[in-house]
């Protein structure tokens, strides 16, 4: 469901599925590493599989949770329609949700940004 690495001093998670009721126990396992690596910035992969309406949402949960303790986060992911609905739905009164075609950008562009 979720695997994880430190790459360029940035926490990259990668969800592979979520199911309907998985969706509490992913959202705890995101929050226990953000915790564990905070400060570092983040960047959650969704693979196509995963780009659902669940991973959505508990992206969008992740990402008012790294917003309220002062973390810059990024997500990527190839579904457009994704990308679409993350923009449109993100929490706008905290740090900025950046949404990314492809991975690698991501991960170099928050590594860049947090550094700066």
């Amino acid at each position: 469901m979720l695997s994880h690495a430190l790459e360029q001093g940035v926490l990259v998670l990668s969800i592979h599925d979520v199911v309907d009721g998985g969706r509490g126990a992913l959202l705890t396992e995101i929050t226990d590493l953000v915790h564990a690596c905070k400060p570092a910035p983040v960047v959650i992969i969704l693979a196509d599989p995963a780009a659902n309406r669940t991973a959505l949402g508990v992206v969008l949960r992740a990402h008012r949770l790294c917003s309220s303790l002062g973390i810059m986060m990024s997500v990527a992911t190839h579904s457009a329609l994704a990308r679409r609905r993350l923009e449109e739905d993100a929490d706008t009164s905290g740090i900025r949700l950046v949404v990314h075609a492809r991975t690698d950008t991501a991960i170099a562009t928050t590594a860049y940004t947090a550094a700066a």
